[in-house]
């Protein structure tokens, strides 16, 4: 029984990792290559980090990444406006102060590097404040 219980929690082990592995990159680019090219401090990359890996785990979410303006992309795993919506409520509830850009068809006609997608921008985006009623906090 007890093999089977470490099987087990070895396979979630790897697959938590596995997903996590775009967020892990994105950081490690962010905080090792671009250095003096940051538009936060390195601290700020670190707790999008922790935001990037929660993000993995909802509903319609196949990739996270962390954006150099620090924003979260993600490439949705259905591209719908229900199944992104929900996604985005999701998002704001749990981060009412960040903001989610999910990747187009477009972004992605190419595949993607973590270079391309890190220094790709937020702004377009809705912040969550907005979203939420809160854009003066």
């Amino acid at each position: 029984m007890r093999a089977l219980i470490a099987g087990v929690t070895g396979i979630l082990i790897a697959a938590n990792s596995a997903n996590a592995e775009s967020c892990t990159k994105s950081r490690d680019y962010l905080l090792g290559s671009l250095g003096g090219d940051l538009m936060q401090p390195p601290q700020s990359y670190q707790n999008l980090f922790k935001i990037c890996l929660a993000t993995m785990n909802m509903s319609n979410v196949k990739d996270a990444f962390i954006l150099r303006d620090g924003g979260i992309a993600v490439i949705p795993k259905q591209d719908s406006v229900a199944a992104t919506a929900a996604t985005l409520s999701a998002f704001c509830d749990a981060y009412p102060r960040g903001t989610l850009r999910f990747l187009s068809r477009k972004d992605l006609v190419q595949p993607p590097s973590v270079t391309s997608i890190v220094r790709m921008s937020s702004t377009a985006s809705t912040p969550c404040r907005k979203i939420k009623g809160n854009a003066s906090s």
